[in-house]
């Protein structure tokens, strides 16, 4: 029986067992027959199944000639003093539970998918809000108890954030990558070999690039960023979340966002913005000839995926600009050696 993907793993639930996240060490994307077989001796349908200490070190038995690495996870995860789940997903359907949401987060960030490559529908509503603390995942109605319960005793639980989402390199550092401040990348972002995250740099979920890049800006929800391309300080691309549009916002190869600058349409390869212009579906852009003359004026949305434009804004009138873009960027070697 075919499978599409598989986790087994340890996470963290609240007074009530309802989970709050999940730590996948090594998860499957369409795993071996072989391995199939065992986990569905030990855990019968596919789903989300509560795992006991046992089970685990069975299971690693039985996958210890099929997956020494998922093998060697088990054996870990056998002496685990917190909660384990196996997740068996059938088919990539839309998260049904958190073990399942996290799952398909952990295969992002190990770069086993790609962005848009697997259904996220529902995402929101099936992870809860909660408090990233210096002791873990904290339900949000617990929190005061265990603030208080610390204070008596001398400590301190420190929230990092409140959120859905956890940042991604408590649960996955991807090969090759430099990250100046690991809590702007959120676990399901997609960072390809040799991208560089710059301090303000943000990586959202089910987004990311494909690398080498160089990321001084804002990859929203959905965006996903070609290789080679340079989005510069305090620049912005419009995620899929926001806006009511239905246009996937993607950047090219080896295209360069000046600092400050945004999009709302997805660029082809060898693009250029320049700094501090915002680019819209609905922008009107004068389109000029390679001697600088007017040939027409259209919105930018019927420039979505062109390659090779250079968009400006005229310094004197105001008006927004595209060209022809004769100097693709070249991204410094040095800068991405990891």
């Amino acid at each position: 029986m075919s499978i599409y993907a598989l986790g087994l793993g340890v996470g963290t639930q609240n007074a009530q067992g309802q989970w709050l996240e999940v730590f996948y060490p090594a998860p499957r994307l369409a795993p071996r027959e072989e391995i199939v077989t065992e986990v569905q001796k030990h855990f019968g349908a596919p789903g989300s199944h509560a795992m006991n200490p046992d089970q685990a070190a069975d299971l690693a038995e039985a996958l210890a000639k099929l997956d020494a690495e998922l093998a060697a996870a088990l054996n870990t995860l056998s002496k685990a003093k917190r909660p384990l789940v196996a997740v068996v997903l059938a088919n990539d359907d839309a998260p049904a539970d958190v073990p399942a949401g996290y799952l398909k987060l952990h295969l992002l960030s190990h770069r086993l998918v790609k962005p848009h490559a697997t259904k996220l529908d529902g995402m929101f509503g099936v992870l809860p809000n909660v408090a990233w603390t210096n002791e873990g995942a904290i339900d949000l109605a617990e929190l005061p108890e265990r603030q208080l319960k610390a204070r008596c005793e001398g400590r301190l639980v420190e929230v990092a954030c409140v959120d859905k989402f956890p940042k991604m390199t408590n649960y996955v550092v991807p090969s090759g990558v430099r990250i100046a401040h690991t809590a702007r990348v959120r676990l399901g972002a997609y960072l390809g070999e040799g991208t560089t995250i710059m301090h303000e740099g943000f990586v959202n979920f089910n987004a990311g690039t494909e690398g080498p890049g160089m990321i001084e800006g804002r990859i929203s929800a959905g965006v996903f960023v070609g290789k080679g391309s340079d989005l510069g300080g305090g620049c912005s691309t419009m995620g899929t979340l926001s806006g009511g549009g239905n246009i996937v916002i993607s950047v090219g190869d080896n295209c360069l966002l000046g600092a400050n600058a945004g999009i709302g349409i997805p660029l082809g390869d060898r693009c250029t913005v320049e700094a501090g212009l915002y680019v819209t579906a609905g922008t009107k852009v004068r389109l000029l000839d390679d001697q600088g003359e007017l040939v027409k004026e259209v919105k930018a949305r019927e420039l979505a995926g062109q390659a090779d434009l250079l968009f400006r804004r005229n310094s004197i009138t105001g008006a927004v600009e595209c060209k022809t873009n004769r100097t693709a960027i070249a991204l410094n070697d040095a800068l991405h050696a990891n």
